[in-house]
């Protein structure tokens, strides 16, 4: 399964670093990312592939939401067929 992670905040040194590390514990592969700086605020989405990750949706869920709040930042996963539907005109 495919999904979609955001992540918004005051710039900061090493967020694309701790984001990917996260991910990168629970067996989560980058698949798309971008990302940029605006007037000193941080943003980024990225397309991940849960296919080797073992750890619940839900939990992943908080597990990111902790780290954001750890840093200041917000990040959210969506589940990519929740994300397009949403997104659809």
């Amino acid at each position: 399964m495919k999904a979609i992670v955001t992540v918004v905040g005051k710039d900061q040194v090493g967020i694309i670093a701790g984001v990917c590390n996260t991910l990168a514990d629970h067996q989560i592969n980058v698949l798309d990312i971008s990302q940029t700086i605006m007037q000193g605020y941080f943003t980024m989405m990225m397309v991940v592939d849960l296919t080797a990750c073992t750890t619940s949706f839900d939990s992943l869920g908080q597990v990111l939401r902790d780290f954001g709040e750890s840093r200041g930042l917000a990040i959210r996963i969506q589940r990519e067929d929740i994300f397009d539907a949403m997104h659809k005109l």
